[in-house]
């Protein structure tokens, strides 16, 4: 029977949501240096929750201080005091004052730290990141104790969110952060029962899915977010990640959201890396141009039924509608949009056509940036400096409620990068 965006998608552990339609993942950057919650996060998430979406998805909260992502990250890497499950619990409450679901996105962020925050962050293996800028430092091997704290942590983090209001979690194991740094092959040369092999390189991620279970019980929703593959020359492939979604649905995840690529190789965002593209062994179909993982996700459609959530380039209401007939996505992930058009779930179940593509170079790039883009060694600049310019949307509907359409990427850039450095010259007193 045919799907619609409007339909709710009833979960394995029995939770319910009530459309097709969630927000995706972003980071925020809003929370206090010492890694609380704030009222920006609060409106930010009360304008999101009253824009229609079944489910939203919050940017990363770290498990481990020392690891962040970016500056403002939330971070739980202890049982929270009075005043943080309280700062967490208004999060909640704000964020799904429209009855959606509200989950946390818990991660840690391994060689993928900022060396403003960490300059020798723990990794799997001591292998930099490949990315010009000398924004990222060399990374230190964890020890197996450390490896075991980290489990610990994700299990700590989850029983948090969930006293505080959230209504599910996400563990992040994509996009290059630790769990798929483990995953790949590249950057986990491990000797240990934590590398060589695809199972033992699985371990941490599969030891940290039943960590959380336990701790939040079997009716609570438990999701990882998957690399595709990391479109990198002997990194974790999509051969891999059909065993591993296996996997996790034997271990009894409530979904999977399917992405792909890392820093290094942002398939994510719809560009280009700083290297090659290694080519995956999928059938591509006429949706792939705009959904970028649609196709991975019918392929391992095969192997699983666990529902699967696909983000990553959908504008048009129709190939959202493809997703769901082609049985390739059980629920469709929304990003960029919703940092300008915060009622965009709303919109498109009110019939609106076609989401406004902000990203679109002619309109939003200047000059400048589009040559960068073209400039193999200044690639992954023109990359952070577009990213930038949404971290200022979303800033700004934080602090104001107002998002901004007009602000060039200089300006976004110059904003994003003082309010780094600030918070981290307070986090570092």
């Amino acid at each position: 029977m045919s799907k619609s965006l409007a339909d709710p998608l009833t979960l394995p552990c029995g939770a319910v949501i009530s459309n097709r339609l969630a927000k995706a993942a972003m980071t925020e950057g809003l929370a206090t240096p010492d890694g609380v919650p704030t009222a920006e996060l609060e409106r930010l998430y009360g304008l999101w929750s009253d824009g229609g979406a079944g489910m939203l998805l919050s940017g990363n909260i770290q498990i481990d201080r020392d690891h962040l992502e970016r500056p403002g990250n939330v971070f739980i890497d202890r049982e929270p005091d009075a005043a943080m499950q309280a700062a967490l619990s208004r999060w909640a409450h704000a964020a799904t004052r429209n009855g959606n679901h509200f989950w946390a996105q818990i991660s840690h962020a391994g060689r993928q730290t900022m060396k403003m925050i960490n300059p020798h962050p723990k990794a799997p293996s001591p292998i930099k990141l490949g990315l010009p800028g000398g924004q990222f430092g060399e990374p230190v091997a964890l020890e197996k104790s450390e490896i075991t704290d980290i489990v610990r942590r994700f299990a700590v983090c989850a029983t948090a969110v969930k006293a505080a209001g959230f209504t599910g979690v996400q563990i992040h194991a994509a996009h290059g952060y630790l769990l798929s740094q483990f995953l790949s092959p590249r950057s986990n040369q491990r000797s240990d029962e934590y590398g060589g092999s695809l199972e033992n390189r699985a371990r941490v991620l599969l030891d940290s899915v039943a960590a959380v279970r336990e701790a939040v019980g079997a009716d609570f929703p438990v999701a990882v977010k998957l690399n595709s593959a990391d479109f990198q020359k002997g990194g974790f492939d999509f051969e891999d990640s059909l065993q591993v979604v296996e996997w996790l649905e034997q271990a009894g995840v409530d979904l999977i959201e399917i992405s792909g690529g890392t820093y290094e190789q942002p398939k994510l965002l719809g560009v280009e890396g700083v290297e090659a593209e290694e080519p995956q062994k999928v059938a591509k179909s006429t949706q792939q141009r705009e959904a970028y993982f649609v196709d991975f996700a019918l392929a391992m459609r095969s192997k699983i039924s666990v529902p699967l959530m696909v983000t990553g380039g959908f504008r048009q209401k129709v190939v959202m509608q493809q997703a769901l007939d082609s049985g390739g996505a059980d629920l469709i992930g929304l990003g960029r949009p919703m940092c300008v058009m915060t009622d965009a779930p709303a919109q498109l179940l009110a019939g609106l056509a076609e989401l406004p593509r902000y990203e679109n170079r002619l309109a939003l790039f200047p000059s400048w940036l589009a040559f960068l883009s073209k400039v193999n060694a200044l690639k992954a600049m023109a990359t952070f400096a577009v990213q930038y310019w949404y971290f200022a949307q979303i800033d700004r509907l934080g602090r104001n409620g107002k998002a901004d359409p007009a602000l060039s990427v200089f300006q976004a850039t110059k904003e994003t990068t003082s309010l780094q450095k600030s918070l981290v010259k307070r986090r570092n007193g």
